[in-house]
């Protein structure tokens, strides 16, 4: 079994960053892809980032182009979430997830994921 843990949450102020980590253990050779969603409550899981495992080619959503980047040091099995100028609206519970193969975007594509880090971003 694939295990992600995700890592690097916490209270921040609006306009601050924050670096999430996802470690992945287990038999993850399959996987394709790596992808950030956000879940606020009430609301749907939203895609955010993801990365090609092999390759490394990277794919955002609209909203967090320019000050979102997302990585992964295939060495560590670990995939990054770099964040910057957070916003309140971002507030959500951030969860990894690991798939092999089909559309990046779309989250049940995903076979796996973590237990999620929570991000609160205050006013």
């Amino acid at each position: 079994q694939v295990q992600l843990v995700e890592s690097g949450g916490g209270l921040v102020q609006a306009g601050d960053s924050l670096r999430l980590s996802c470690v992945a253990s287990g038999r993850a050779f399959s996987t394709a892809s790596v992808a950030w969603f956000r879940q606020a409550p009430g609301k749907e899981r939203e895609f955010v980032a993801a990365v090609k495992w092999g390759g490394g080619l990277t794919y955002y959503a609209d909203s967090g182009k320019g000050r979102f980047t997302i990585s992964r040091d295939n060495a560590k099995n670990t995939v990054y979430l770099q964040m910057n100028s957070l916003k309140p609206k971002e507030t959500a519970v951030y969860c990894c997830a690991a798939n092999a193969g089909g559309d990046r975007k779309k989250d049940y594509n995903y076979d796996y994921w973590g237990r999620g880090t929570q991000v609160t971003v205050s006013s």
